[in-house]
C-alpha cells in the first residue's frame, strides 16, 4: 500500500567536529553545493551522514538559522564565517541576508570578506555602500588593498533627488517647474535633470527607485482627481523616460515600493474610494499580478524597507498604528506589532539598520512639530525618541536615509540628521532648500557623470536644451 505522506529526510552534517541534524531537502533547495552533491550519483549522494572540510561550524550554524527563516545580527567574526559558507555552499538566501546587514560599522569587513571569497553580490553592494559614505570612512578605506580602493573610487555616489507634485500638462502649456532635480552637495545647488513627461503625474502618485531607475505609477489629474492611466520610468544611464503598463486596478494616492526586481503597489484610491488591493510588477516579465489584499482599504499607507524586508503601517480607530511586514516571497501581510498614539494628519515611516522610525504630526493643535517612535525589528521593542522634531511644511515626511544620515527637505532648506547609537536624530547640516511648492517625493539615485555635466551646463546656460 503506498505511503500517503512523506517524512523529511534527515541529514547529519559534521563541521569542525560539531554535528548538525538538518533537513536534506532544505539544503538541496537552497544550496547549489548540496544540490550538485546529492544529484551527482556519487557515494555521498546516498549517505545520511557527511562531513564538510575547511568550513567553520559557526558559519554553518548561521546558514541553518537563515534557512530556517531567522534574520540574525552578526558580529565581525560571524560575518567572516557566514561569507565563507555563503560562497562555498552557494547559498543565495544567506548572501541576501548579508547584503541586508551592511552598515557603516561592518561595510569594510563585508567588502574585504566578499572580495576574498568571491561573493560578487555582496562585494558590489558593500562597495556601493562605502562609496556613499566615503568621507565618513576615509581613514579606514586607506587600509584596504589598492585594487579594492580603486574599485570603490570608480563607482558613482548616490545623489539626493527631489520632484514636486505635478499634474499632467499640455505640451504647449509646458510647466517649467515640472523638473526632477538633484542636490550638488559640494556646491550646495539644486540642478535639473529635465522635465518629467507631459502625461506623467507626480500628484498623489506612487514614486520609487529600483535598480537605479525612477518609477512613477498612478497619480491624479486636476481637482476632480481623475486617475492617470499611464506609468513612467526614468533611466539616468541614458537620460531617458519610457512608459510601462499600469496596475490592473487604476489608482492614485498609491504607495509604491521597489524591492528585488519588483514594484509593489499598496492601496490607494479610485474615484475617491479607497482600495485594499496589492499588485506586484516584475521588471523581468513586465507583468502586474495581484497579491493578498490589505486588511482594510487605505490611501497612501506609509511603507519602507529595512533588513531586506518590506514594512508598512495601517491605522485603526482609537489611534492604533499596526506595523505589518509584507512577505514578498509569499505575497502575504504579517502583523508585526502595534502601538497606541494620537493620530494626526501626517504619517511617515523610514527604515535604518534593524529599526523602523515612524513620524507623525501632533498633538493635533501643533502641526509644526513631529514625534518619532522607533520600533526595533530584532528586539520587537518600541521607544519614543526624546523631544519633538520641527516638521515645518512637512520636511520630515520627505525623510530618506543614506548610511547613517537622514535627508529631509522643504522649500527653505535641506536638513541633515545623524542617527546615533541611541536611535536619536541629531541635526548636523543645513543645505539649500527645494524651491517648489506642494508635497515632494525624495529618493537617492546614481547619476552618471555625463548627465551631471549636462545638468551643470544647463544651470549655467538655462536657454540651452538639456538633451
Amino acid at each position: 500500500m503506498p505511503r500517503m505522506t512523506t517524512e523529511m529526510e534527515k541529514l547529519s552534517v559534521t563541521v569542525e567536529g560539531t554535528v548538525f541534524m538538518t533537513d536534506k531537502d532544505l539544503l538541496m533547495n537552497n544550496s547549489e553545493y548540496f544540490r550538485a552533491l546529492f544529484q551527482s550519483g556519487m557515494r555521498e549522494s546516498t549517505q545520511d551522514e557527511i562531513q564538510l572540510q575547511n568550513l567553520g561550524s559557526l558559519g554553518f550554524l548561521i546558514t541553518l538559522r537563515v534557512l530556517a527563516g531567522e534574520r540574525p545580527l552578526l558580529s565581525f567574526e560571524e560575518i567572516l564565517q557566514a561569507v565563507e559558507c555563503a560562497a562555498f555552499l552557494q547559498v543565495e538566501l544567506l548572501t541576501k541576508h548579508l547584503v541586508s546587514l551592511i552598515d557603516s560599522d561592518n561595510c569594510i569587513v563585508m567588502y574585504q570578506a566578499a572580495a576574498t571569497y568571491g561573493l560578487l553580490d555582496l562585494f558590489h553592494a558593500a562597495a556601493y555602500y562605502i562609496r556613499d559614505i566615503y568621507k565618513q570612512l576615509e581613514e579606514d578605506i586607506h587600509c584596504l588593498p589598492p585594487d579594492l580602493i580603486q574599485y570603490v573610487d570608480s563607482l558613482t555616489q548616490s545623489s539626493f533627488v527631489a520632484v514636486g507634485a505635478h499634474t499632467p500638462t499640455l505640451e504647449f502649456l509646458e510647466d517649467v517647474s515640472r523638473t526632477m532635480c538633484f542636490l550638488d552637495e559640494e556646491k550646495n545647488e539644486w540642478l535639473s535633470l529635465g522635465c518629467i513627461p507631459d502625461e506623467a503625474s507626480t500628484f498623489l502618485a506612487g514614486v520609487t527607485m529600483l535598480d537605479n531607475k525612477v518609477f512613477i505609477v498612478g497619480g491624479a489629474r486636476g481637482a476632480n482627481k481623475k486617475v492617470v492611466e499611464k506609468s513612467f520610468c526614468y533611466d539616468p544611464e541614458n537620460h531617458s523616460w519610457s512608459e510601462f503598463d499600469s496596475p490592473h486596478q487604476l489608482r492614485y494616492e498609491v504607495t509604491l515600493v521597489g524591492h528585488e526586481g519588483h514594484l509593489y503597489a499598496f492601496g490607494g484610491e479610485y474615484e475617491r474610494v479607497p482600495v485594499a488591493s496589492v499588485e506586484k510588477y516584475s521588471l523581468t516579465s513586465r507583468m502586474w499580478t495581484f497579491g493578498k489584499e490589505l486588511p482594510q482599504p487605505v490611501a497612501g499607507p506609509p511603507a519602507t524597507k529595512a533588513m531586506g524586508r518590506v514594512f508598512l503601517c495601517l491605522w485603526k480607530p482609537q489611534d492604533t498604528t499596526i506595523v505589518y511586514e509584507y512577505d514578498t516571497s509569499q505575497d502575504e501581510l504579517i502583523a508585526v506589532s502595534s502601538i497606541r498614539r494620537m493620530q494626526s494628519y501626517g504619517h511617515c515611516m523610514v527604515g535604518h539598520r534593524d529599526n523602523l522610525y515612524i513620524m507623525r504630526n501632533g498633538p493635533s493643535d501643533d502641526f509644526l512639530r513631529c514625534t518619532i517612535e522607533n520600533f526595533n525589528i530584532t528586539t520587537q521593542q518600541w521607544t519614543t525618541l526624546s523631544g519633538q522634531y520641527v516638521n515645518s511644511k512637512g520636511a520630515l515626511f520627505t525623510a530618506v536615509i543614506r548610511g547613517d544620515t537622514v535627508f529631509t527637505l522643504n522649500r527653505v532648506m535641506t536638513l541633515l540628521y545623524n542617527v546615533d547609537d541611541t536611535h536619536n536624530w541629531k541635526p548636523t547640516k543645513e543645505k539649500s532648500g527645494f524651491n517648489k511648492g506642494g508635497s515632494l517625493h525624495t529618493f537617492f539615485l546614481r547619476i552618471p557623470t555625463k548627465t551631471k555635466l549636462m545638468a551643470r551646463n544647463l544651470y549655467k546656460n538655462p536657454h540651452q536644451s538639456f538633451l
